[in-house]
This record gives C-alpha cells, structure tokens and sequence, in this order.
C-alpha cells in the first residue's frame, strides 16, 4: 500500500512523533535510567533496535516498541532521521532497520506456512527488546522461545509489566499473539544456553524456526560458528529454518571493538554446517526491498551492482559494506550437498 493510498504522505510520516504518557510515567524513566547505568553497549543496543522499529510505525506495527526503546533513544533516534530528511539524504537512518525487520517477518511467516500447520516453535536467539511475539499474527499457533542476558530479559518483562499496571489509565494493554511466550535467560556465548532451553520446553523434535537478528556479528568467530553449527544439528531431526544476517569483513570496521564475527560467503558456510537449503538476499533485492530501495544510487543498490568479491567501491574506493539476509534451512528428509 502506498503512502497516498493510506491517507499518508511523506511529510505527516516523520512529523508525527509525540511521546506516549506511559514513556513519561515516573516507573518508566526509572527503569529506563538504570538501563543507561547498569547495561553495557550491546544490551542498549537492543532499545535502539526498539527505537527504529518505533520511529518507522508506518511500516512496523509494533504495540510495545515505544516502551521497551525509552525516552532517550527514541528521540536521538527522531532526531537523526530529520537531520536526513532536511539533507534530502539517500538513505533515511533506519531505513537497514526497516528492511531488515520486515525481511525477518515475511520469512518467519513464510516458513511457518510451509509446516502446513503441524505444531511449531519459534527461537529469537538474543531476542533483545523484539516484540515480534505482540505484533505477527502468523505466531498464533507457535511457541515462542525468546533467549537473551538474564538482566534485559528481566528489565523487558518489567517494563511490560508496567504498560500492564497502567492499562486501567486508559491505555490499551498490549495483546499477545504468539500461542505462548516463554523467555529463557541464557547467553549463547556460554556452553549451557541450549540446555536452559530445553529445561523450559524447548522440544528438539518439533519444527522449529530459529531466528538469529542483529546478533551473530557481536559474537566471535568461535561462538557463532558454534550455534550455527548446534542450529544446523537439529536439520537431522526435524524440519529446520534459520533465518539470520551477517555481515561482510568490511562491514566489521564500522565498529572495531563491536563487531567481531563476519562471513563473505554465508551461502557457502552455511551448507558446511550441515543446512541444505540456503537463499542469501541483499538489501535492495526483490525480497528485501519492501518499496524502501527506489533510489538507483542509494547505497544498497549501487553494491547490489557490483560482484560480492569487490572489496572498495570503484567510484570512490570506499569499503563495500554489506549485509546479507540468510534463510538455510534442513529435514531428514533432505540430504546436504
């Protein structure tokens, strides 16, 4: 649906932006501040993922993006994407996060769809502040498994908690969608996380739908090639999809004591590990472009242009910065190349 088509333009889009009265309520800024005295970068990376998936409502309908980012980054957030609009910028900050939040969504409905309506499980893997199991229809039938640090899975349900309390001031209470939600504090970088998760109810032998957003490039080398490795174990016992992204090597240098893990290549890592399907995308290709990508020479369309193994930009000889979005998948059924 286009923006005049649902009674948008550009213009109302952006200028629309008021904090709601729960963001201002004296229990929500208390948390909020202890996120910002007690968390380190990567977990306040997770409100600023809220914050865009916040800021970009017209596309992300997400009931609690607002609460779980705060205050703070839902304004810096705001702040950046003026400054763009007034610099007629190719590309709206957010807008890698737009996409790749709607790329995840199609694709976790679209795997769901091909169980055929047999029982399935959902697992965010550093789950962060998504809140993916109140918005998608499409989980109504799924188990919802969210696994992150033990600190941000128990501020997440506070702050839930306190959108809950305050519903009877005449604020609508979120609705969960997903058949059942269950959050399990475990850090993945540790040997005992799949454990955690099967101690609460995580069932190895039922189709499953692993989701893996915005985190494998935090990981090191070692500890994500051991959870793609103990995902892609699962392909021999039941029907099995990841869906993840990755960063290329260039892309690492963004943030240097960040980013760690990148592959190249995922699409020939990944069936190494033991998945047989694998379909890599682009930002900007025709399943990751969502009418976000029209600008021939935004940045995303002018890489897609170039061979994966240019390394700098012929034009400019900036870095190829790319993120691919990754859908492997396996069943006993099927036999690894």
């Amino acid at each position: 649906m286009s923006e005049q088509e649902n009674g948008q333009t550009e213009e109302s889009i952006w200028v629309d932006f008021k904090l709601s009265g729960l963001l201002l309520s004296d229990k929500v800024r208390e948390l909020h501040a202890s996120i910002e005295e007690e968390w380190d970068s990567l977990q306040r990376s997770a409100c600023q993922t809220a914050a865009g998936r916040a800021l970009w409502k017209h596309l992300i309908h997400d009931p609690v993006a607002d609460v779980l980012a705060g205050e703070k980054y839902l304004t810096s957030f705001y702040e950046k994407i003026k400054k763009d609009r007034l610099n007629n910028a190719r590309e709206i900050s957010g807008v890698i996060l737009a996409v790749r939040t709607l790329w995840f969504d199609s694709h976790i409905e679209a795997a769901l769809n091909s169980f055929d309506g047999e029982e399935t499980q959902v697992v965010l893997l550093g789950a962060g502040m998504d809140g993916r199991a109140y918005r998608l229809n499409c989980l109504r039938g799924s188990n919802i498994f969210e696994v992150d640090f033990p600190t941000l899975l128990q501020m997440k349900t506070t702050l839930l908690e306190a959108v809950t309390m305050t519903s009877s001031n005449g604020n609508q209470q979120p609705a969960m969608m997903a058949r059942s939600l269950t959050r399990v504090a475990a850090d993945i970088r540790d040997d005992n996380w799949l454990e955690k998760l099967q101690a609460s109810g995580y069932n190895p032998e039922r189709n499953t739908v692993w989701v893996l957003e915005g985190i494998l490039y935090y990981l090191s080398n070692l500890h994500a090639v051991q959870v793609l490795k103990t995902i892609a174990d699962y392909c021999a016992l039941t029907h099995t999809v990841l869906l993840a992204d990755f960063m290329n090597k260039s892309s690492t240098t963004l943030a240097n004591s960040t980013f760690h893990f990148y592959s190249d290549w995922p699409d020939h890592l990944l069936p190494s590990l033991g998945f047989a399907d694998v379909k890599l995308s682009q930002i900007g290709d025709p399943d990751a472009h969502f009418g976000l990508m029209d600008d021939p020479l935004n940045l995303f369309n002018r890489l897609r242009n170039l061979p994966r193994s240019v390394e700098t930009h012929p034009d400019d000889g900036s870095p190829c910065c790319r993120l691919y979005l990754v859908k492997a998948s396996g069943s006993p059924e099927k036999d690894i190349p």
